[in-house]
């Protein structure tokens, strides 16, 4: 007698979770997991326009006062991030600053209690380890968006961006003016990426993101046009930029802006050679990363590229 095989249903991904929104009146608590502060001017800039916006502010000046590479150590930063998050007056959570640390605290974080009190965290540069991670363990939606020392210097459109995803009014649509278009096309796909340093120093470890079915973004700042060729390589013989539905490129600066169009031309040209038999939408020239321009985005969510009207749309 011929035995009926019961084919078990399609395994389901796991649902993302989307933190709610907060209003005027409300308290942010602002992290430091990575670096000290270096510039305390902006740091104070900073709080003064999200008190200005109509927001409270609580955070550690014992961390921020930190001496060296780091906010205090692995122990201190895990230990704020997570009694912040803990506390119910604290609404949603705003990076102080990048640098360098938070992969170095990420088995520290209460990722059970992230799950269970969802909230808004907002940060990017090294912060994108942390948003990753999040994600990837939590399933929750974290933002790549300003920390509290670029608030101030950011434009008003990236400043705009902040605050409607904190206050829930974030439009559905970004339509950047500037947009350089590589390669034409339309995707779907779930929103991941950020600092592409930090992307390739997280590849083999338990907190990578997925890549399969992604709309990847990346930017950088302070490295080298070989340096940056080395990671996109990286990224292509670790069988990663293979996964992507698309790719947006943000921005790629130097220290002093002096090898901008050498920078660039590096980027576009190594990743039109690595992903020429690939046929997905690039974009190039996105409003974020460390400029000017750093409109904040969702990291987990559903979006969609069109390159006929150079629109990204949340779905």
């Amino acid at each position: 007698m011929k035995k009926t095989v019961k084919q078990s249903a399609p395994r389901k991904s796991r649902q993302a979770i989307f933190p709610p929104s907060i209003k005027k009146g409300d308290t942010i608590g602002l992290v430091a997991p990575a670096g000290p502060l270096i510039n305390k001017d902006k740091f104070i800039a900073g709080i003064r326009l999200l008190e200005k916006s109509g927001f409270r502010v609580k955070y550690n000046r014992d961390l921020l006062n930190a001496k060296g590479y780091l906010a205090g150590s692995d122990q201190e930063r895990a230990h704020e991030f997570n009694r912040l998050w803990s506390e119910p007056v604290v609404k949603a959570l705003v990076a102080a600053r990048g640098g360098y640390g938070c992969m170095r605290m990420l088995d520290l974080i209460d990722m059970r209690q992230l799950r269970k009190t969802p909230k808004i965290l907002i940060g990017f540069s090294d912060l994108t380890v942390l948003l990753a991670a999040i994600y990837k363990k939590t399933g929750l939606v974290t933002y790549h968006g300003p920390v509290v020392t670029t608030l101030d210097s950011i434009n008003k459109q990236s400043q705009t961006s902040f605050f409607n995803v904190l206050t829930g009014k974030a439009p559905d649509v970004i339509k950047p003016s500037r947009v350089k278009i590589l390669k034409k096309g339309r995707a779907k796909g779930i929103l991941l990426g950020g600092n592409l340093t930090t992307l390739v120093h997280m590849i083999g470890t338990p907190y990578e993101f997925p890549w399969n079915d992604t709309v990847l973004f990346i930017e950088d700042t302070g490295e080298s046009p070989y340096r940056l060729d080395r990671f996109l390589t990286h990224l292509a013989k670790a069988k990663r930029l293979q996964k992507i539905k698309g790719l947006i490129l943000g921005t790629f600066t130097d220290k002093n802006n002096k090898q901008r169009s050498v920078i660039l031309q590096t980027v576009y040209s190594r990743i039109s050679e690595l992903l020429a038999d690939k046929n997905i939408p690039i974009w190039a020239n996105f409003p974020v990363g460390h400029a000017n321009q750093n409109v904040t985005l969702p990291i987990g969510a559903e979006v969609e590229m069109d390159s006929r009207e150079n629109i990204l749309k949340f779905l």
